[in-house]
């Protein structure tokens, strides 16, 4: 009977986790559509030239932050707590990123420093806002999935630094993209919460993966922040202070060296 239990509890976590992946596929194929079909505020505003110069749009990035998140909200095995925490970090992070998308397009200022600089100076630009939006809501994330205030703080950098290290790997089609389905693999062996949480951001990108490589879309700021801070807080589900101390380390170097990390992305 204990074997037959165990297979039933094991069997859950599986589905749980094929729902979260199906769900997010089929939420962003919908939102994508959706908004293809009818961009808000007209087609103008989400059009861009990529790296070679040809006309892409940005829908993948606001499909994937819903799938992402309506996933999350729904796949089964998930407590309150932890909808309310990924919710919260894949809006915030998309919403923001949506806004430097729009706001921020003819700004040729890139990086922390830059935009902290001209903050100092009264200027208040679309990459600050971003940069301590989703550094907010990383923080809040991280209050409501770990109770002591130092695995907080750490769950908070985790959550904001997967979003920022995504983001830094957008740099050439399917690099983004692949690379999430690359860092939440592994996520799917992982027990408990972790695992479903990993799987729904996996769902969104592959989702996208075709349109981003044949060069019809790309994630921009809005997918590749909320994806990267989907990944962060699935990180944070499955590790204790040791785990998110590694992880924050290498999140934090990485943003360090961020000029470095987007050039091996384009280059590979």
């Amino acid at each position: 009977m204990a074997g037959r239990g165990s297979g039933t509890v094991a069997d859950g976590k599986i589905l749980g986790r094929i729902a979260a992946l199906l769900g997010a596929a089929g939420a962003t194929r919908a939102a994508y559509g959706a908004l293809r079909s009818r961009p808000p505020g007209g087609a103008v505003l989400w059009d861009r030239k990529n790296y070679a110069g040809r006309t892409v749009d940005l829908h993948a990035g606001l499909a994937t932050a819903t799938g992402t998140a309506l996933a999350a909200a729904t796949a089964p095995g998930l407590s309150a707590r932890t909808r309310g925490a990924t919710a919260l970090a894949v809006l915030a992070a998309g919403g923001c990123g949506a806004y430097d998308d729009v706001f921020g397009a003819d700004d040729a200022r890139r990086g922390f420093r830059a935009h902290l600089s001209a903050l100092r100076q009264g200027e208040v630009t679309s990459g600050a806002v971003k940069l301590f939006g989703i550094g907010a809501a990383g923080l809040a994330a991280g209050a409501l999935l770990k109770r002591r205030p130092a695995d907080q703080l750490l769950a908070g950098v985790v959550i904001a630094g997967s979003a920022h290290l995504v983001n830094l790997l957008d740099v050439r089609p399917g690099r983004a993209t692949g690379a999430v389905l690359a860092i939440g693999a592994p996520g799917l062996l992982r027990r408990g919460e972790a695992g479903t949480l990993s799987a729904a951001p996996m769902g969104a990108a592959a989702a996208v993966v075709g349109d981003d490589l044949a060069e019809r879309t790309m994630l921009g700021d809005a997918g590749a922040h909320a994806l990267g801070a989907a990944l962060g807080v699935a990180i944070v589900a499955g590790n204790g202070r040791k785990g998110l101390a590694a992880h924050a380390a290498g999140l934090v170097a990485a943003a360090a060296a961020g000029d470095r990390v987007s050039r091996a992305a384009a280059a590979i």
